[in-house]
């Protein structure tokens, strides 16, 4: 009986057991529910409310980008997306579709003057993105004409370049907005690289370079081309605004210094300033050129024009790594080649150049040396010194009015005169050791072991060692090509620099006394006109007599 009973209430007590926890576990299920339920009303309340700010900062940004149009454009409103597309062509004018032009007319933006645009990159807004990584990727332009497809805008390099400076996209997209900008009062640049400053008036060369340009902007990079070289700056400030006008306007121009090293291998059209009386060491590869720069000060000029100095440029090379030419010129010419320039040297070795200007009133100025890696990697030292000349001109004079005397007779060899009574004797030896050479015009009298060594050039009858032919052939009479599609030997085409070089020095005035000239007239640049004459030869590009004297007249006018 207690067994029984016992058992009764320990079933009793196990069901209640498990209705307790039953009923547990029921509270907590609907405890989770209710927190389930709580969480996604305040995760649907959060996504709205995002949604609602979201909106209202698109809405708020939609409007001050409204007035920031307006403003800029004074009222006008011009803002639409096209596919950028590149063209060749100067300066910042961009082209629009037509469409562009019928709403700018209508608009009125014609009768304004120039019209301007702000250029954006259109892409993915990043949270957070700052104004200035906005600027960066904007820039202001002008237009040249309205002749694009539609829904496309063409941008010259010098737009395109500083718009997606790095963006690959194969066709990006921009906004173009109608802006107005203040006229420029001062613009500080600064060169990416060396070698802009030596430029002879390097200001009024920029200042022609921006006369292709409608606008400047802070940070945008200008390319300024002189002849075949490419010179970057960057424009660091710019006043009244970041962005301006440089149409009909007077722009105080400031530039900084490179802090580009001189002795970058990478650029060789630098010019290294050389000191007179003192000794530069160097290194150049074969094909390539250093540069080197001397001043002649009015003092020295006046010794030199009177004929008692001499300017001496010599170069002591390492024959036994290489070979190296010299090349002179006197500035506007930068950067003497070899078919550029007023005196070389080709000679093997070392070698010593003596500069006599044609005209004694140009001799003070500044000088350019390039000094060429003819062959292999050559080590060199290169000094200028001005050397007294009047040890020369008495030995010129006394040589001059020596006389032949009576008692003598002519070898027959040698063509020398020697004294009568042993003339026997030396004609006998010089028959039997020396050789005249027979070549016509030269008659230099050799040893016979040395006279295998002489030989001529069979194009221009010139007198060398045989090691020095293989040189000559290649400097002198190996085909070079002008820009302008002409095959020339170096002489010919020597002829042609003297052209460039007094048509750069009417163009140096030009621009110093603001005549408009093409600036790419007076260096060597594509062309599909030109013409050859006997042995001269002239091109547009290379500044024929006409357009000499042309540009000369206005510059006087």
């Amino acid at each position: 009986m207690d067994f029984e009973l016992r058992q009764a209430r320990e079933k009793l007590e196990r069901e209640q057991r498990e209705r307790v926890q039953r009923a547990k576990a029921k509270v907590e299920r609907e405890r989770r529910a209710k927190a389930e339920a709580a969480r996604r009303r305040d995760a649907l309340e959060a996504s709205h409310r995002e949604r609602r700010l979201d909106a209202a900062r698109a809405q708020e940004e939609a409007d001050h980008k409204m007035e920031e149009v307006m403003l800029q454009s004074k009222g006008f409103s011009f803002s639409h997306m096209f596919e950028a597309l590149r063209y060749d062509g100067p300066g910042d004018k961009i082209k629009l579709p037509p469409s562009s032009f019928k709403e700018l007319s209508d608009e009125g933006a014609l009768d304004k003057g120039p019209m301007y645009f702000k250029l954006l990159k259109v892409r993915d807004r990043v949270p957070g993105t700052s104004q200035e990584q906005d600027a960066e990727e904007a820039t202001c332009c002008g237009v040249l004409e309205f002749t694009a497809k539609e829904g496309s805008a063409e941008l010259p390099p010098h737009v395109w370049n500083n718009l997606f400076r790095s963006d690959s996209s194969d066709v990006p997209l921009i906004e173009v907005r109608y802006v107005s900008l203040p006229k420029g009062t001062y613009a500080k640049l600064k060169p990416e690289g060396a070698g802009f400053s030596d430029l002879p008036n390097h200001r009024a060369i920029l200042e022609t370079a921006l006369r292709n340009h409608a606008t400047l902007s802070e940070n945008d990079v200008v390319v300024v081309h002189y002849g075949q070289l490419r010179y970057k700056l960057k424009v660091l400030e710019l006043k009244p605004a970041s962005s301006v006008s440089v149409l009909e306007t007077d722009v105080e121009v400031d530039i900084e210094g490179s802090d580009s090293v001189l002795g970058n291998e990478e650029n060789q059209h630098v010019l290294v300033p050389l000191a007179i009386g003192k000794v530069e060491s160097s290194v150049v590869e074969e094909g390539k050129f250093r540069y080197y720069k001397f001043s002649v000060e009015d003092g020295v000029s006046e010794k030199v024009s009177s004929g008692h100095a001499n300017i001496e440029v010599k170069v002591d090379t390492d024959s036994s790594g290489g070979d190296t030419d010299i090349y002179v010129s006197r500035h506007p010419l930068v950067f003497p080649t070899q078919h550029r320039h007023e005196w070389s040297s080709h000679e093997m070795g070392s070698k010593v150049l003596i500069l006599k200007p044609r005209d004694a009133s140009l001799v003070s100025g500044i000088y350019s040396v390039g000094v060429y890696g003819f062959k292999g990697t050559s080590k060199f030292q290169l000094s200028v010194d001005i050397k007294d000349a009047n040890s020369q001109r008495v030995g010129e004079h006394a040589s001059a009015s020596s006389s032949v005397d009576a008692d003598t007779a002519l070898c027959k060899n040698c063509k020398r005169h020697i004294a009568s009574r042993t003339a026997p004797l030396h004609e006998a030896y010089c028959l039997r050791h020396n050789i005249a050479c027979t070549h016509d015009g030269c008659g230099v009298v050799l040893r016979k072991e040395e006279a295998v060594d002489h030989v001529h050039c069979n194009k221009c009858g010139r007198a060398f060692q045989q090691r020095e032919m293989e040189k000559h052939m290649k400097v002198f009479h190996e085909p070079l090509q002008c820009p302008c599609g002409v095959v020339l030997e170096k002489e010919d085409m020597c002829m042609l620099g003297e052209n460039q070089l007094m048509f750069e020095t009417v163009f140096e005035t030009c621009v110093s006394m603001r005549v408009s000239v093409d600036p790419g007239l007076h260096l060597v640049t594509p062309v599909t006109v030109c013409y050859a004459e006997g042995n001269g030869h002239s091109c547009n590009c290379c500044a024929s007599e006409e357009l000499i004297i042309k540009c000369l007249l206005a510059a006087l006018s």
